[in-house]
């Protein structure tokens, strides 16, 4: 049945509030002014869309996965809207020789104006025999394609730090990107999967600003990791009283209390999760009752593990906690007031005094 003109403008009204919806997310998880939403939208609806070229190596397509599942872009307005991804191993039509034909085509139309998204790590042993595409190692086909980008997004722990592959014994000598890449601007856009918000806030922040967003010592973008999860969580005042789940399922867990003791990382992670919830689902780990892992942290197979096993070296509130019950507190009020109140007197009786001892002199 052909689409009526009213369909076709209802959709595309809803398409435009969709577009404005997502670039006002952006904004906000950027940390930028309502002011600056204009120039994101003008930036994001550029028909100079920037090529993408996409790379997989070593990793799950986790990422992509979650990237394909998000409501602000949808896949399809990142793709046909924001950027064009002009070379993608999972959603490319092309197969075999014509996907390379495809990436070649690309480097060489585009040399120093793509963006290079790298997902997965990258093997270094025995020269990097363990990850091959289309007969090239993935060191071989990272070094080309960088070396012509503008910037580089590595997407995910595994592209970031290593991930999963670089766990210890590592025998793959699984790197991140930035540790083979040198000579263009690299972010790391950490997680296992990251948020795609951080995703898009990146790439709207390159295209709005024409360059790569400021970063921590770690080559995150701060706006998405420049606190920790701790610090924002929901259950942080429960932390603060001292009230804990001991183990899952025990009234303490049913009643929404700190997750610490059950081995949440949160303490130790830097990530937006408690901020910015996953494709308006609205709830994210910690939230229902699982404790963060810790999974935007280099090394968090190795240094987070065992993951049901509480953090080291994070001092517990003790007592009753920063906060005492009201009934206590008032009279603890009180009592601070009556002091001081006692105080004014005594002085000023002691004042009275000392001027009747200095009139009886005059």
């Amino acid at each position: 049945m052909p689409i009526t003109t009213s369909e076709l403008v209802n959709n595309l009204s809803s398409s435009r509030r969709d577009f404005l919806k997502a670039c006002t997310i952006a904004a906000a998880a950027l940390g930028l002014s309502e002011a600056m939403i204009p120039r994101l939208v003008e930036a994001a609806a550029n028909p100079q869309r920037p090529p993408v070229v996409w790379l997989h190596f070593q990793e799950c397509t986790g990422c992509t996965e979650s990237l394909v599942r998000g409501s602000h872009p949808d896949i399809a307005r990142l793709i046909l809207d924001i950027i064009s991804l002009d070379y993608h191993e999972t959603l490319m039509a092309a197969a075999g020789h014509q996907a390379e034909q495809q990436l070649q085509a690309t480097l060489e139309k585009y040399p120093g104006k793509y963006l290079c998204v790298v997902e997965g790590g990258i093997p270094t042993k025995d020269n990097g025999i363990y990850c091959k595409i289309g007969g090239r190692t993935a060191m071989e086909i990272l070094a080309e394609v960088a070396a012509k980008s503008a910037a580089v997004i590595a997407i995910g722990n595994c592209a970031t730090y290593g991930g999963i592959q670089a766990a210890d014994p590592n025998p793959t000598g699984a790197v991140g990107v930035w540790d083979l890449v040198h000579d263009v601007p690299v972010v790391n856009v950490a997680g296992c999967p990251p948020n795609p918000i951080s995703f898009l806030g990146t790439v709207l922040h390159y295209l709005t600003f024409k360059r790569l967003p400021p970063t921590d010592k770690l080559g995150r973008p701060l706006f998405a990791y420049g606190r920790k999860i701790h610090d924002q969580c929901e259950r942080r005042a429960h932390f603060d009283e001292g009230r804990y789940a001991e183990q899952f399922g025990d009234a303490g867990h049913l009643a929404g209390y700190c997750l610490y003791k059950v081995g949440c990382k949160g303490p130790a992670t830097f990530s937006n999760c408690p901020a910015v919830r996953f494709n308006d689902v609205g709830v994210w780990p910690v939230g229902v009752g699982h404790g963060c892992i810790g999974c935007t942290e280099p090394g968090f197979w190795d240094t987070m593990t065992p993951f049901y096993e509480r953090l080291p070296g994070i001092e517990i509130p003790g007592g009753r906690g920063i906060v005492t019950s009201a009934d206590s507190a008032g009279k603890k009020i009180l009592g601070i007031a009556g002091a001081a109140v006692g105080i004014h007197a005594v002085v000023g009786i002691g004042k009275r005094i000392l001027k009747g001892k200095s009139d009886e002199d005059k």
